[in-house]
C-alpha cells in the first residue's frame, strides 16, 4: 500500500483528489491537511511516499514547506497559480496539476509517479528550495524556520544580520539566533540587495542596521551595528558596503 497526503487548504480540492484516488486502490490517503503547519506535522508521523501539496496555503506555503523537510515524499503540486508550473517541474516534482483539473489529467499524473523510480520521484531539499525560491514572493519577505516539530516564521525586518556557520546559516534578530540548513550564497541571491549586503564571505548585514565603519587593520575595517555588534568587512566586502551606502 502506498501512503498519500493531500495538504490543501481548500476542502473541494481535497475531496476531488480523494474522489480520483478511489480509481487507484494501491494509494491509501493516511490523513488530509489544511495547512502547512498541520502538513509538516503528517509527513513527519505518516512518512508518505506520495504528497499532494498545494503551493498558495495559510501560514506558510507549499515551497517553503519543503524547506523543513530533511527528505523528500513525491510531491505532485496542485495550485490555481499557472505562473509557478516551469519552477514546479526544475523542483522535480512529479508532476503539477494545474486547478480545476479533471479525472484524465489526474490519471496521467498518477501513472507517471507509478512508473517512475524513488531516484527520478526526488531530489535533495536544498535543489528544490534554490530551483523555486525566484518564484515566490514570500522567500523575499520571510525565513522560515524549524524548531523541533514547531515551525517559526521570521520576517526579513526582523533579522540585523546573517553568518555562515559550516553547512547552516545563522540568522541573528533581536529575539535571538536561529540555524537554518542554507547557505550565505542563497540569502545573498534571493534577499532583497537593497535591504542587506554581503561585507564578508561568512557575514551578509542588513544595511539599516550598520551605524559605523571603523578602519581595523591594514586595508580592512569593522563594521558597527545597533546591536554593539562588531562585523569584519574583507576587501570585496568594502567596495560592495560603499556602494549601497553612497559613499
Amino acid at each position: 500500500m502506498i501512503k498519500a497526503l493531500i495538504i490543501d487548504d481548500e476542502p473541494l480540492a481535497r475531496n476531488i483528489i480523494k474522489e480520483y484516488l478511489l480509481n487507484f486502490p494501491k494509494i491509501e490517503v493516511v490523513e488530509e491537511c489544511g495547512n502547512g503547519f498541520e502538513g509538516l506535522k503528517a509527513i513527519n508521523q505518516h512518512q508518505p511516499q506520495l504528497v499532494f501539496l498545494d503551493i498558495q496555503m495559510p501560514k506558510i506555503t507549499g515551497f517553503e514547506l519543503l524547506e523543513l523537510l530533511d527528505e523528500l515524499p513525491a510531491i505532485i503540486f496542485t495550485t490555481a497559480f499557472d505562473e509557478f508550473a516551469l519552477k514546479a517541474f526544475e523542483a522535480n516534482a512529479v508532476d503539477y496539476l494545474l486547478k480545476p483539473f479533471n479525472e484524465e489529467r489526474f490519471k496521467k499524473a498518477i501513472d507517471k509517479f507509478l512508473s517512475s523510480n524513488r531516484e527520478e520521484q526526488t531530489k535533495p531539499v536544498q535543489h528544490i528550495v534554490e530551483a523555486i525560491s525566484a518564484t515566490s514572493q514570500t522567500q523575499n519577505e520571510r525565513i522560515v524556520i524549524k524548531l523541533g516539530n514547531k515551525i517559526k516564521v521570521i520576517s526579513i525586518y526582523d533579522i540585523t544580520h546573517i553568518t555562515a556557520d559550516d553547512d547552516y546559516v545563522k540568522i541573528h534578530t533581536a529575539e535571538g539566533e536561529f540555524l537554518k540548513n542554507q547557505t550565505l550564497a542563497f540569502f545573498e541571491k534571493n534577499l532583497n540587495p537593497a535591504f542587506f549586503v554581503r561585507v564578508h564571505r561568512s557575514h551578509l548585514v542588513k544595511i539599516d542596521q550598520i551605524t559605523k565603519i571603523e578602519a581595523y587593520e591594514k586595508d580592512s575595517h569593522l563594521l558597527i551595528l545597533k546591536t554593539g555588534q562588531k562585523i569584519p568587512v574583507s576587501k570585496t566586502g568594502y567596495p560592495k558596503l560603499k556602494a549601497v551606502l553612497g559613499i
